[in-house]
């Protein structure tokens, strides 16, 4: 790429009915604005918008936005009434999340028609995520046809797991023909908290090992040997590994063919259950870790068996890296539960004493913003919270591709 004096980046991350975006100025690190459009397409929709660098007060408002073309319309006209719009010569480029980047997309990449035929190719692995991450690709470039428009992926970061980790047990030939193995998610943020945690501990990462446990409403459990990623829970699709908000996590799969026999459930049945249907709001009716705790506190028994059934499942993953990575010198906790349920981070260590792990108890209860130690000194092991930056992580790894010789 040439070689740019502009230095703002605007991030996207187009859901089907929603946009995430964070307008970054990667020269100062400063984050000029932030927002969120809810809703797209229905009746009532709404917007959200908070310009840091002006200092102005959080704008809300609601109604009708048709589409994700009048989405970005809005949040345009939003960010140009604070001086910072689309058509600024300060904009370098706009860096777009994209779920699932298959086998052929390992770094961020600068899009053209190839590159989003080759996205549109991989909707089938991706059906809920790609087809609104193409939409928003597509609706940025009608906005500003002249600007770089880069797509990171989810995936790349896991990408270099070796074959024995990526590899199913299943035929090879069908493996290779329907592009069915392991490709992760959350990358950016695997990838963020991994290189700040080896910053926090005061090392380089290629010198660090590093456990990282993403929990939000979707989570995903990754091991890191000396900043490569080297196994992670979450497979072909979001759904494997960890229990989650609505997802099943690891589940046998001839579970799927028995509700067919003996329920009568078909694939769409199957696919609505697992992943909207399952993980905590399955096992007790809400996906609220802090709903879940506070009815623990009143003696439910129903949250209380939720509760344990996650921490199991998160306890197996950390063993089961623990024996992959063979050393490990950080478990690290990031995203909206890992960053703010004290609870959970105690639980998932408890008992791992034996493998050089403790929580210290005033330590993980104290909430703050940044990244911290949990664990006592004499721990073998760290334990840390670094709360995750995705959007950072794409806005750096857009301008480094859209500035480089």
């Amino acid at each position: 790429m040439t070689a740019t004096t502009a230095s703002r980046v605007l991030v996207l991350n187009s859901g089907s009915s929603s946009v995430k975006y964070q307008l970054l100025d990667m020269a100062t690190g400063t984050r000029l604005a932030v927002g969120l459009v809810e809703r797209i397409g229905e009746e009532t929709s709404a917007l959200s918008h908070h310009p840091l660098v002006t200092g102005g007060a959080k704008r809300e408002w609601e109604g009708e936005i048709a589409d994700h073309d009048a989405a970005l319309k809005a949040v345009a006209e939003e960010l140009d009434s604070d001086g910072l719009g689309l058509d600024s010569p300060e904009l370098a480029a706009i860096g777009h999340r994209v779920v699932h980047g298959g086998l052929r997309f390992t770094e961020p990449t600068l899009i053209d028609d190839a590159v989003l035929k080759e996205i549109e190719r991989l909707v089938p692995v991706a059906p809920l995520h790609n087809p609104a991450n193409i939409t928003g690709i597509r609706t940025a470039q009608r906005l500003r046809p002249d600007l770089p428009q880069v797509a990171v992926f989810d995936t790349a970061f896991h990408s270099s797991m070796p074959e024995h980790a990526a590899r199913y047990a299943i035929d090879v030939r069908t493996a290779d023909e329907h592009r069915i193995r392991r490709y992760g998610f959350h990358g950016t943020s695997h990838a963020y908290v991994s290189r700040k945690t080896a910053e926090l501990l005061g090392r380089d990462p290629s010198e660090v090992n590093v456990i990282v446990l993403h929990l939000g409403n979707g989570a995903s459990a990754s091991a890191v040997a000396g900043g490569r990623c080297v196994d992670t829970s979450m497979g072909l699709t979001p759904l494997e590994g960890l229990v989650m908000g609505t997802r099943s996590g690891d589940i046998d799969p001839a579970v799927v063919f028995h509700l067919g026999r003996v329920a009568g459930m078909d694939m769409q049945e199957v696919d609505e259950l697992l992943n909207k249907r399952s993980g905590l709001v399955g096992l007790c009716g809400d996906n609220d870790m802090r709903e879940i705790r506070r009815r623990i506190d009143e003696g439910d028994e129903t949250a209380r068996l939720a509760f344990e059934i996650y921490i199991h499942r998160l306890k197996k993953y950390i063993g089961g890296y623990y024996a992959v990575l063979g050393r490990v010198d950080a478990v690290v906790f990031t995203a909206g539960v890992g960053e703010n349920a004290a609870p959970v981070r105690e639980a998932a260590i408890a008992g791992l004493e034996e493998f050089g792990l403790a929580v210290d108890k005033d330590l993980n209860a104290v909430r703050g913003d940044g990244a911290r130690l949990i664990s006592p000194e004499y721990a073998r092991v760290k334990v840390a919270v670094v709360p995750t930056d995705e959007e950072l992580e794409i806005a750096e790894q857009t301008y480094a591709l859209v500035t480089a010789d």
